[in-house]
């Protein structure tokens, strides 16, 4: 049940008063009886609701999605938040108090409500309700289906490409180990297909026992036909039998004296009981389950998800979900799973390390979405139980790494409060570098970091666009780099600092502390640009320059105001600038890095306006390389299909410039 990002904005706007269709929902955008907020405003639209199961919004007077809440009946949910009463200094007395508009959508039933719910709260990302932090995708294991000789692939994203599926595995390690058992175990390819179309002669991993070589005819397809099938078996969960059918035929060719063929199901055999031996929880009950705990501690959350698959553990990820502290354990745990399987498929099973208000309704979602029976629920004995006990070890371990790492973090970040003189403590800190060749490939690199450590996610690069820039002004390079960071930020949040509306808490839009790599004159450049933004005295700027001989722990600081300085050899706050500055400088040159390869790999065919893929291709199947396209007179050139005496001319006149 979705809602595209289109309805979704207008759905925000509060000035209608008639129902609008949006695909499956019929939202109802009312407008608000005035300018006040609260209760009040709350009781005047109970008065027009029905008592059907929906969806409903509370806004504040920015038009800001405070809290996104599903409800069996409208009506009753809603009327008590209109009593005003009951709340207390809690989250829910905050959120009515800034509630200045509401909007509704019906459904026809609360099942569809529960999954509108979910795909909304990680839509619009509202204040108060409990947020899913962290929310990368997972990656599987392609089994591929448009191939002569399927291949087994790492593989994250949409699942466009035709073949088997097989996941979610809870990181890459995990993907990777197990390609690389079943190379061992089933010798199928992980080549690309044109790697694969370009074999002459077998690789090295059908030298070391790790392919079977398809490629240049050293199995046949109706044998590797096989493989693959075996493959397929394991991979859902048949592995005992392929382990009895290995055993079996290395019995037999052992009685056949064919000792070689004896030897290679041994390995196999090896490899396949290796792998069943090093999974770490492998369930003897269980075939297909999640099992998700949630553990609590000084306010903050933690919710441990492992996952099986063909009764194999195929690893475990930690979320750190974003949730007020008068929530409790199962509210966390039942919000964060009914977010969880927005976009992922849900298995037969899953399991819970607390009693959730509404288990049966959620499997009934579940149930419906994946288009199978799902049971979701709480085990109280048994091998299951014993699981959801080690997943909680595990929730609670590493929250207590979290709690460290952060309380570390904690100290570092007022260490730079204390050295740098800043008002309060940063939570949003920025570092720029650039990097270049000679002026060539130019571009500039922003990092960020927070509370929680760096936020790759925040990072961004900039590719230098000035041309009229002297190749290699690192000035020049820095305030164009400024410029657009700034301007952006100005039109996408206004002046506003941080505010209890941020997303993630922990780190805000708005830079509180900037560090340039560079000294006074690297420094100079972003005032002017901060001065002809209007942002002068604003943002915090430092920039930080190497000692002499670029020795590490002689940095000199520079900010306005302040004499610059260096700090003791030994202070922590001092590794830690050299932490951030470091990472701002990996960024940056790798990011230089991939810009020169992928300039190196340019074909010159590509810079000629009008020659396509097709003519380009032309061209080189018929002269071989650019540079005999280069070399060829006007009247090879006409030669080639697609190539008229005006494009040869073309054609020549740009190499010959």
């Amino acid at each position: 049940m979705t809602d595209s990002p289109e309805n979704l904005e207008q759905a925000k706007q509060p000035e209608r008063a008639k129902p609008r269709d949006s695909g499956d929902v019929m939202w109802e955008e009312v407008a608000p009886p005035s300018d006040k907020t609260g209760a009040e405003v709350i009781a005047d639209f109970v008065t027009r609701l029905p008592p059907k199961p929906g969806v409903y919004r509370m806004m504040n007077r920015a038009g800001d999605v405070l809290y996104v809440g599903k409800a069996k009946n409208l009506k009753n949910r809603v009327q008590n938040y209109a009593r005003g009463v009951g709340h207390g200094g809690n989250r829910t007395a905050r959120m009515i108090a800034e509630t200045a508009n509401m909007e509704f959508v019906t459904t026809n039933t609360e099942t569809e409500a529960l999954l509108l719910e979910a795909n909304l709260i990680k839509r619009l990302r509202p204040r108060f309700n409990v947020l899913i932090r962290d929310d990368k995708s997972f990656p599987y294991i392609l089994l591929s289906g448009d191939h002569e000789a399927p291949g087994l692939f790492k593989y994250r994203g949409a699942r466009s490409r035709k073949g088997q599926y097989y996941g979610p595995f809870a990181n890459a390690g995990a993907v990777n180990t197990t390609i690389n058992a079943l190379q061992r175990i089933f010798l199928i390819r992980t080549c690309t297909d044109s790697f694969y179309a370009n074999r002459t002669r077998p690789c090295l991993l059908h030298q070391i026992k790790r392919c079977s070589a398809p490629c240049t005819g050293e199995i046949s397809k109706e044998d590797y036909a096989d493989l693959v099938k075996q493959t397929k078996g394991f991979l859902t969960g048949k592995s005992q039998e392929i382990k009895t059918r290995f055993s079996d035929r290395m019995q037999q060719a052992s009685e056949e004296l064919d000792f070689e063929t004896a030897a290679i199901y041994r390995d196999r055999l090896q490899a396949l009981s290796h792998v069943q031996g090093h999974q770490g929880i492998n369930p003897q009950t269980i075939t297909e389950a999640d099992a998700f705990a949630v553990y609590e501690e000084g306010g903050q959350f933690c919710i441990q998800v492992f996952f099986f698959r063909t009764g194999q553990n195929w690893g475990n990820r930690a979320y750190f979900p974003r949730a007020d502290k008068s929530y409790d354990e199962s509210e966390v745990l039942e919000a964060f799973v009914s977010q969880f399987y927005d976009d992922k498929p849900i298995p037969k099973l899953i399991l819970l390390s607390e009693d959730i208000s509404q288990p049966d309704l959620l499997a009934e979602a579940f149930t419906s979405k994946a288009g199978n029976k799902v049971q979701v629920y709480k085990p109280q004995r048994g091998e299951k139980s014993d699981i959801v006990k080690q997943v909680l070890r595990n929730a609670r371990e590493a929250l207590g790494r979290k709690l460290a790492e952060s309380a570390t973090q904690t100290k570092l970040l007022k260490g730079l409060q204390d050295v740098f003189e800043l008002e309060k403590v940063p939570r949003r800190i920025e570092v720029y570098d650039n990097s270049h060749i000679m002026g060539t490939n130019a571009v500039g690199g922003m990092i960020v970091a927070g509370a929680d450590g760096f936020a790759k996610n925040q990072y961004r690069k900039f590719n230098i666009k000035d041309e009229e820039l002297t190749p290699g002004d690192d000035f020049g390079m820095m305030r164009e780099v400024f410029t657009r960071r700034f301007s952006r930020l100005l039109k996408e949040h206004g002046e506003q600092r941080t505010t209890d509306t941020d997303d993630d808490a922990s780190i805000p839009p708005w830079p509180d502390l900037v560090l340039i790599d560079g000294g006074a004159g690297q420094l100079s450049a972003v005032e002017t640009v901060m001065d002809e933004l209007g942002l002068t005295g604003k943002v915090n700027l430092v920039g930080v320059a190497k000692g002499p001989d670029r020795d590490a722990g002689r940095e000199r600081f520079f900010r306005t105001g302040m004499q610059p300085f260096s700090l003791p050899l030994r202070d922590p706050t001092l590794y830690f600038i050299q932490r951030l500055r470091d990472e701002a400088h990996r960024f940056a040159i790798g990011t230089h890095r991939a810009k020169r390869k992928k300039d190196t790999l340019k074909n010159p065919l590509d810079e000629i306006e009008g020659i396509g893929p097709a003519r380009k291709r032309a061209l080189l199947h018929h002269f071989g390389s650019a540079k005999a396209v280069g070399r060829a007179a006007v009247e090879d050139l006409v030669v080639v299909e697609g190539v008229s005496q005006a494009m040869a001319e073309k054609i020549r006149d740009h190499f010959l410039a």
